[in-house]
């Protein structure tokens, strides 16, 4: 079957495969920074629920250290909202991809239909 493709229409599968790969590189990223953001607004939600007085502790780096309430709740809204950014980016990009996808796939599916109808994928 690959000797009856044109290397025209390899060189857009092997595209096509590099884009999916970039797009699911993209989805995986934007998913761990949701977790991120997720468990981040559910720190924030407890951190309503302390004493202004209490101990509060959080990591920094490998080391865990002892902060004052408003700061680590300042932190972590800091967080949140960088990473906020950083998934519309990565969302604009997914669309980005997705759309090169969709018409990368149109393309070789017309070249494959054109050279043997009945063989599209």
């Amino acid at each position: 079957m690959n000797e009856n493709i044109s290397p025209k229409v390899q060189n857009q599968l092997a595209m096509l495969q590099q884009i999916q790969q970039q797009l699911q590189m993209v989805a995986s990223q934007k998913s761990q920074f949701e977790m991120v953001v997720r468990e981040s607004n559910k720190a924030i939600e407890e951190l309503k629920d302390v004493a202004d007085d209490a101990e509060v502790f959080m990591t920094v780096g490998s080391v865990i250290v002892q902060k004052d309430r408003d700061y680590v709740a300042k932190s972590l809204n800091e967080r949140v909202e960088t990473l906020e950014v950083r998934i519309k980016s990565l969302e604009k990009q997914e669309k980005v991809f997705q759309s090169k996808y969709e018409d990368l796939s149109a393309q070789i599916k017309a070249a494959l239909e054109k050279q043997s109808p009945g063989a599209a994928i």
